[in-house]
């Protein structure tokens, strides 16, 4: 069992935030069936764990074929990528270096049965923890995760199973956004990837934005009006 550590000791009451640090997306993936299995069955609290993952690409069950890739799986291999198709929703994102990945593991009854509730509530919580830095998160109509005007910041792609969440979001705080150069990214040609760093011109630590997000989880999931208001 790959060891984690919490982010900060009483951050949030409803779940518990833990920092994986860097770790491979196929040794994450294990670790979130372990924990969602541990979850579902009352055997573990409200788990958010909050890490960061090589160069990878992840292919969701919108992604009808490989599309939205612009390098051949071959090649995206030989460019440093390596490739997953999962479970979650969504199309073709990226990870890696730089960007914040969240897998909240939670049982939706404890909160509010509502899957759309759900997604538009992280896009919240990614919203309330970056404001005090000046960026003025938002939301895209028609389209999931948090912008900044017509550049999006925070993908957001989830999955859950008898009202148990697994997946979550993927934050750029300083990621290297050519790398996103490889792919369509979530399919949406149209529109330009941004970070943190771009936006501010401030180049903040993975562990200070990650403790940012968990801090700000009760105030947004502890609060189902405000969450479903943003609908």
């Amino acid at each position: 069992m790959l060891k984690t550590t919490p982010l900060i000791e009483h951050a949030a009451a409803s779940v518990r935030p833990e920092w994986l640090g860097r770790i491979g997306y196929g040794d994450a993936w294990d670790l979130q069936r372990r924990i969602f299995d541990e979850v579902m069955r009352g055997n573990r609290p409200n788990t958010f764990l909050l890490c960061e993952h090589p160069d990878v690409i992840t292919i969701g069950r919108n992604a009808r074929n490989d599309s939205n890739l612009l390098l051949s799986r071959d090649l995206l291999k030989a460019n440093g990528y390596e490739v997953f198709d999962v479970d979650r929703g969504g199309d073709v994102t990226y990870h890696g270096p730089g960007q914040l990945v969240g897998y909240p593991i939670i049982r939706l009854a404890d909160f509010r049965e509502d899957l759309g509730w759900y997604m538009r509530t992280l896009e919240e919580l990614i919203i309330r923890a970056i404001a005090p830095w000046g960026l003025r998160g938002g939301r895209h109509p028609g389209m999931s995760g948090v912008w900044c005007d017509d550049r999006k910041l925070c993908a957001i792609g989830v999955r859950a199973s008898r009202w148990v969440t697994m997946h979550g979001f993927a934050l750029n705080v300083t990621t290297d956004l050519d790398r996103f150069s490889a792919i369509v990214p979530c399919g949406i040609a149209e529109y330009k990837v941004t970070s943190i760093e771009v936006e501010t011109g401030v180049r903040r630590t993975l562990e200070e934005v990650a403790a940012a997000v968990a801090g700000a989880w009760d105030g947004t999931f502890l609060e189902p009006d405000q969450g479903a208001g943003a609908m």
